[in-house]
C-alpha cells in the first residue's frame, strides 16, 4: 500500500525553542518521530514531514494556548484539523516515564482514539485582545492591593502622630492623605515613614488610573464583540470579558451547552457506586469562568424576582443555599452559552447615532421620548455605557418615528 493511501495522525509536544512531533497510522503504530524548531520555517517543515507519511487526518497538540499557539494557528491556516491534548495523567507517566518523544506519541494516540476532541481556541480575533487586556488588568489590580496592604502595615508601627491621623481612615481616604504628604530630607523615622507612605499612595493612584483605562478598553471591546452578553442581567464588563475569554474567538467549538457548563466547572459529576446514585461537585474547569457565573448568580439573588422565587421554592424542597447556587450556576451557564454562540442582534451606539442624525432628531428629543436624560443617550451612542434594553427601545423608536 502506498503511503498516500494511509491515514495518519500527528502528535506534537510543544516547547519554547523546539517542538517534538510523532506520527501514527490508523491502528496506532508509530511511523516516526522528529524534532523541529519553534519558528515559522520549522512549522512548515513539521507539516511537510507529517504529510510525507500519508494522508494527514488530524494533529493533536499539547499546549495550544502557550508554546503551541503559533503552530496551532499555522496548521489551522493550512486547513489541518487540530485538537487540543491534555498532558498525560500521572499514572501513565509513572508507568512509562517522561520524555518529549513519549509525550508526542501520547498526543498522537489521544487524537487518533478520540480521547482528545476539543478544538483549540483560535486566538486571532478580538477575544484574544480581551484576554491580553485582562492579563494587564489583573496584574495592576494585584499590585494595587499589595500597595494598599503595605500602607496599612506601615501605619501599624508608624510614629504616634501619623498612626492616630491615619488608622481610622478607609483605604480611599488614607491613600488621598498619604499622597499629599510633603517630605523633606529623610533624617528620622517619621520622615522616612511619610516618604514611604507617599510613594506607596502615589503608586496606588497611578494603578487605579491604569485599571480605569483598561476597564474602558475592555468595555469597548466587549460591546464590539458581543453586546447581547454584556446586556444580560448581572453581567458587567469584567464578567463578560472572563466568559468571552473562556469561550475564545470560536465559541462554536463547544458542541453543546453541557460542554460549556463542564468547561466552566458548573456541571454535576457522577459519583455513583453500587446501589448508591449521587453526583458530586465539579472541581475542574476554568475557575475564573466558574467565579463569573457565581457573581451573576449573586447579583440575581439580590435583585431578580424570578431568581428569588426559584431560590424560595428550592429552599422549601430542602435544598441548602450552596446547592441552590450550584443549580442556578448551571441554569446561567445554559443562558450564557446561547448568548455566546447565537447572540441576538443588539443595536450599538454608533449605528444609533448615525440613524438619529439622519432622522434629524436631537438628543433631547430622544431622551424625552424614552423617559431618559440626554447625557445617558449620549454616553450610549458613544459606547461609554451599554444598556441593551434602552438601545433596543431607542432602535424601535427610530424605526417607527418619522423624521423631523
Amino acid at each position: 500500500m502506498h503511503h498516500d493511501q494511509i491515514d495518519v495522525t500527528g502528535g506534537v509536544d510543544t516547547h519554547a525553542d523546539e517542538h517534538v512531533a510523532a506520527v501514527v497510522d490508523a491502528v496506532g503504530r508509530i511511523l516516526g518521530t522528529a524534532s523541529f524548531p519553534a519558528t515559522a520555517a520549522g512549522h512548515r517543515r513539521l507539516l511537510g514531514w507529517l504529510c510525507r507519511h500519508g494522508r494527514l487526518v488530524r494533529v493533536g497538540i499539547e499546549g495550544t494556548g502557550s508554546y503551541g499557539a503559533g503552530l496551532t494557528r499555522f496548521l489551522a491556516g493550512e486547513r489541518v484539523e487540530v485538537v487540543e491534548v491534555n498532558r498525560p495523567n500521572r499514572q501513565t507517566r509513572r508507568r512509562r516515564g517522561k520524555s518529549d518523544t513519549v509525550d508526542a506519541e501520547a498526543a498522537a494516540r489521544a487524537a487518533l482514539n478520540g480521547e482528545a476532541t476539543a478544538a483549540p481556541k483560535a486566538g486571532d480575533g478580538p477575544v484574544e485582545a480581551v484576554r491580553m487586556l485582562r492579563l494587564a488588568r489583573r496584574s495592576a489590580l494585584k499590585a494595587r492591593t499589595q500597595a494598599a496592604n503595605q500602607i496599612r502595615d506601615l501605619i501599624v508601627n508608624a510614629p504616634d502622630g501619623l498612626r492616630s491621623r491615619l488608622r481610622d481612615l478607609d483605604t480611599t481616604h488614607r491613600v488621598a492623605v498619604c499622597a499629599r504628604f510633603r517630605c523633606g530630607s529623610v533624617t528620622d523615622t517619621s520622615a522616612a515613614t511619610k516618604t514611604a507612605l507617599r510613594s506607596l499612595a502615589r503608586r496606588h493612584l497611578e494603578l487605579t488610573a491604569e485599571i480605569e483605562t483598561l476597564d474602558n478598553h475592555l468595555r469597548q471591546l466587549c460591546i464590539a464583540v458581543n453586546p447581547a452578553l454584556l446586556g444580560a442581567h448581572g453581567v458587567g464588563p469584567e464578567v463578560a470579558a472572563t466568559l468571552l475569554v473562556t469561550a475564545g474567538d470560536n465559541p462554536h467549538r463547544m458542541r453543546s451547552e453541557a460542554a460549556f457548563a463542564a468547561l466552566c466547572g458548573a456541571s454535576p459529576v457522577q459519583a455513583s457506586s453500587g446501589k448508591t446514585t449521587r453526583h458530586r461537585l465539579n472541581q475542574g474547569g476554568d475557575r475564573q469562568a466558574n467565579n463569573a457565573l457565581w457573581r451573576i448568580v449573586m447579583v440575581r439573588l439580590t435583585c431578580c424576582e424570578r431568581t428569588k422565587t426559584y431560590a424560595t421554592q428550592r429552599r422549601a424542597e430542602g435544598k441548602t443555599r450552596r446547592e441552590i447556587i450550584r443549580c442556578l450556576k448551571r441554569y446561567v451557564a445554559r443562558e450564557i452559552y446561547q448568548l455566546l454562540t447565537h447572540p441576538p442582534t443588539v443595536p450599538v451606539g454608533a449605528d444609533l447615532r448615525a440613524r438619529r442624525t439622519t432622522a434629524k432628531r436631537s438628543l433631547a428629543d430622544v431622551a424625552e421620548a424614552l423617559g431618559s436624560w440626554p447625557i445617558v443617550i449620549s454616553r450610549l451612542e458613544r459606547g461609554l455605557d451599554h444598556d441593551t434594553a434602552l438601545a433596543t427601545r431607542y432602535h424601535h423608536w427610530l424605526t417607527t418615528r418619522p423624521a423631523a
